[in-house]
């Protein structure tokens, strides 16, 4: 379908291709071909000079939205200024205050006032943000006067949020004076200080005197306490001076005693030794003399010297076998690095074509992973596409599936309302009979008799059979065209969808996206192996260089330590044979010469031992006989007794130190209590230091409170003086931006119809559409005053509205006959229809002249007359002739005859069971 129409000035062509199936253009069968729109525009070309059809638009988005642009105004909108359409021709006469505006805003283009509403709501924002900051700036500051204030009476005339007219000079006032308030006490807790420091020097001055007179009493009393202790140890003392006499006769004999305890120890310890060396002697020789045993061990001894001159040769020999284990393990060693490097020099080769193999893979895996890249790209796109194909060719299924059902239902009505209608229609006669009554006119001939009424028929439908189905049968299209309607819009959905995803299957398109996302994967692997291969590349040419060398030397090192381990074998062989001779069954010859030596120590050590035990005998017994001869010349009895007196040096000094102590300490104490001061502070009463010392504390607590609260007091002064200073400086930043808030603020609710100063509640925008209104409402009046035989006439109501809703666009008919106002809810249908058809003439005739306006030269009136009486339609139609006088062009749409014989053009539309015609009529033929 193709319309030409001129918008705004502008020739355009708009065409649709709905959805619909047609064969395919290769191969059979069919394919649905998607809904299309395009719109061109007639141009003039200046340079060749003509004219040709430029394409503009292409998708249904886009044509929709310039049309839209062009007429200014929404379908719902055009239906109340341009077309009138049937049952629906009040709406914008009874339309709310709120559609209305929103109709004129855009027939109007006042939406630059509501701009600059919303600029100066803005702006308010703005400020109010500023101010908002700016008290919480003051409020903190005044709490924080509040917390420094301490226990000041702070509370009184303090500002608060809820009165923000306090946070400026009432808030200033309000600190200064609790700074002076601080300063005051600051003077009194400073006196108080100095007065508590005055009287903590006079008693700390009391307490040293007492602590001095307690120290004295008290070293008095301890030293009366210690005599009287010592005076209780006099019997120990003599006891102790008593051991210590004897102890002293017994020192004399000290020396001859440990003779005689060193020589009977000497002897015991003699003759254990020799039991011991015994016992580890061969059998032959347990009982032997001491000059026997002398034989016996420098025989030993003769033997160990023949077998020692040897142990040169068995050290060779050991030398030998570690020489020979060393070169076997060096021979072992080399021999694995050899191999090891041979191996390795083998592999090299492979190894260095498999890293060429792998970076050569890297590289053209780079360039791989750069074209999947793209490709993974552009597949994600088509997936997103094809899903959104999918859903939209699904909606359509459905709403297809959903339409041919409604025409099956509105075919089967439109079946049954012609059935009827023409059952009604043949028994038509029998339903006029039925109304026939004697003596009364036959509507159709007149006649007062009435021989042979025509009977019904069986069934006979009646009027309201006919008019029910009727009602179903347009109920039924009416959800055809709104099911319709839903199928165009999926349909065109769906043809953009497809446009952009093409026609391959979701699930390919998907299996394409993982296979492209798998060898992206692949290739950036293979790629990121490029650097590594590289580095083991060079690793692999240092090592080849490394091994290389390995090898060489470990061959030339193996053949000398083959020569070397041979040589020594041999000479190793022959010392083996002769060593083996001189062990006799021992380990080693350094074992048999060891042997030897140790079983001659043996029978030498034995020798000593019996010789000392027999000389140690003689001596025991001559030092007991001298040592018992001395202990009685010094009086005691016998040996035992004097041994029993002796006393070591640290026990005598512990006597003697004991005795010297308690001397000292007696002397010292009798001193203590001769000193004339200790005796005086004695006889003085005791002194109270516990008393003292607790009203020196008392005093010293008095003194740090009152120093602390001094300290408090001036902390307290000096943050409440800066905190009023500051505070001083916030609330002169705090004024302007209070000042500025209020004009912006009270301006903004002021056009938007919030400010008290606004009575009506009217906004800006609303203020100025009132006057368009207004123009609206002279410009109708004209027709209406015509069409209504000067009866009515609108009038603008800009009264403020019920609840507090928005006013300023209210409209009201004034009826000449009783001289009131009405709501044009109270018009019958007949009075809605002219005063609607007035109130979109006058409409139209404002916008067009208004500057920059819409050019509104066409109208629509789709049914409606038949409400009208014959006078009030020959003044409507009066006034409809009259617009083609001023280039308007009319368009009616109705049943009523008399607009047959008025209008002159007319389009005749017959409807049947097959569809509608459409035929034009002109008067010539007619």
């Amino acid at each position: 379908m193709t319309l030409e129409a001129t918008l705004s000035g502008r020739r355009l062509e708009i065409t649709r291709i709905p959805q619909q199936t047609r064969p395919k253009a290769r191969g059979e069968g069919t394919t649905t071909q998607t809904a299309k729109t395009t719109l061109r525009e007639w141009k003039h070309d200046e340079t060749s000079g003509q004219s040709r059809w430029e394409a503009s638009s292409k998708s249904h988005q886009e044509v929709g939205d310039e049309i839209l642009a062009l007429l200014g105004m929404s379908r719902d909108q055009f239906c109340q200024v341009v077309l009138l359409p049937q049952n629906q021709f009040t709406q914008f006469l009874r339309a709310k205050a709120t559609e209305r505006r929103e109709l004129l805003g855009k027939l109007f283009r006042t939406g630059r006032f509501a701009d600059i509403d919303r600029w100066l709501l803005d702006r308010s924002r703005e400020a109010q943000k500023a101010l908002k900051a700016a008290r919480g700036d003051v409020t903190s500051l005044i709490e924080r006067i509040h917390q420094a204030a301490g226990d000041l009476d702070h509370e009184q005339g303090a500002p608060t949020n809820d009165d923000p007219h306090t946070l400026t000079a009432p808030a200033l006032s309000w600190a200064t004076a609790l700074t002076k308030a601080a300063a005051t006490h600051l003077e009194r807790t400073t006196a108080e200080a100095a007065t508590a420091a005055a009287d903590l020097s006079t008693q700390q001055a009391r307490e040293l005197t007492v602590r001095e007179l307690h120290h004295q009493q008290t070293e008095h009393r301890s030293a009366r306490d210690q005599l009287d202790l010592l005076q209780q140890q006099a019997p120990r003392q003599q006891e102790l001076n008593d051991q210590l006499e004897q102890a002293r006769r017994a020192g004399k004999l000290a020396a001859v005693i440990h003779a005689a305890n060193t020589a009977s120890a000497e002897h015991d310890r003699a003759a254990r030794h020799e039991a011991d060396t015994r016992s580890s002697l061969a059998s032959e020789h347990a009982t032997a003399t001491a000059e026997q045993l002398t034989a016996a061990e420098q025989q030993m001894r003769a033997q160990a010297a023949l077998a020692e001159a040897l142990l040169p040769q068995e050290a060779t020999v050991q030398q030998l076998t570690g020489d020979l284990e060393h070169l076997d393990a060096e021979r072992v060693e080399l021999a694995a690095e050899q191999r090891e490097a041979r191996t390795w020099l083998e592999q090299a080769p492979a190894r260095r074509t498999a890293l060429t193999t792998r970076m050569d893979t890297a590289r053209s895996a780079e360039a791989d992973s750069r074209h999947h890249q793209t490709a993974l790209k552009d597949v994600r796109q088509r997936v997103k596409a094809a899903e959104l194909r999918d859903a939209r060719r699904a909606e359509v299924t459905e709403a297809e599936h959903r339409l041919a059902n409604a025409r099956t239902a509105t075919a089967e009505a439109a079946a049954t309302y012609i059935d009827i209608r023409r059952q009604r229609t043949e028994g038509m006669a029998a339903e006029l009979a039925a109304g026939l009554e004697h003596g009364t006119p036959c509507p159709v001939c007149g006649s007062c008799t009435h021989p042979a009424p025509a009977a019904p028929h069986p069934g006979q439908p009646t009027r309201a059979d006919e008019q029910a189905a009727e009602a179903r049968h347009a109920k039924a299209q009416q959800e055809e065209q709104a099911i319709s309607d839903t199928l165009q819009q999926a349909r065109e959905r769906a043809a953009s969808a497809a446009g952009e995803a093409g026609d391959a299957p979701l699930t390919d398109i998907q299996a394409q996206r993982r296979t492209v996302e798998k060898e992206l994967a692949q290739a950036l692997k293979q790629a990121a192996d490029f650097g590594t291969a590289s580095e083991e590349l060079a690793t692999l040419e240092r090592e080849q260089t490394d091994m290389t060398h390995r090898d060489t030397t470990a061959s030339e090192q193996l053949s000398a330590r083959n020569a070397d381990y041979d040589h020594a074998a041999a000479r190793l062989q022959d010392l083996n044979a002769k060593l083996d001779t001189a062990r006799k069954g021992a380990p080693s010859v350094a074992a048999r010469v060891a042997d030897l030596t140790h079983s001659a120590d043996q029978l030498k050590t034995a020798t000593e031992a019996a010789t000392t035990a027999t000389r140690t005998a003689f001596e025991r017994d001559e030092r007991t006989t001298q040592a018992t001869t001395a202990a009685q010349a010094q009086g005691f009895e016998t040996l035992q007794t004097a041994e029993q007196a002796l006393l070591d040096d640290d026990a005598l000094n512990t006597i003697e130190e004991e005795i010297r102590q308690w001397s000292h300490q007696r002397a010292a104490h009798t001193t203590v209590l001769d000193k004339p001061e200790l005796v005086q502070a004695a006889a003085q009463p005791p002194a109270d230091l516990e008393t003292a010392v607790a009203l020196r504390d008392t005093a010293a607590e008095r003194h740090t409170q009152a120093v602390a609260a001094a300290t408090a007091s001036r902390t307290r002064h000096d943050n409440l003086t800066s905190l009023t200073t500051e505070l001083d400086t916030r609330i002169q930043h705090l004024e302007p931006l209070q000042d500025t808030y209020d004009t912006v603020h009270h301006l903004q609710d002021l056009i938007h119809g919030t400010s008290p100063s606004n009575s009506d509640r009217m906004e800006l925008e609303a203020y100025v559409l009132a006057a368009r209104l207004e123009q609206v409402v002279a410009a109708a009046n004209t027709r209406l005053l015509r069409m209504s035989d000067h009866r009515y006439t609108l009038s603008h109501s800009d009264h403020r509205a019920a609840r507090g809703a928005r006013s300023g666009l209210g409209l009201k008919i004034t009826d000449a006959w009783t001289g009131r106002d009405r709501d044009t809810d109270t018009l019958s249908g007949g009075e809605s229809f002219f005063a609607s058809l007035s109130l979109a003439l006058g409409l139209a005739d404002v916008v067009t002249h208004e500057a920059g306006g819409r050019q509104l030269d066409t109208l629509f009136i789709d049914e409606g007359f038949g409400t009208l009486d014959e006078d009030t339609l020959h003044h409507v139609l009066d006034v409809l002739d009259s617009l083609r006088a001023h280039d308007r062009t009319v368009g009616l749409i109705s049943h009523v005859p008399e607009l047959r014989r008025r209008i002159t053009n007319r389009l005749h539309v017959r409807k049947s069971a097959s569809g509608s015609t459409l035929a034009p009529v002109t008067e010539a033929s007619q």
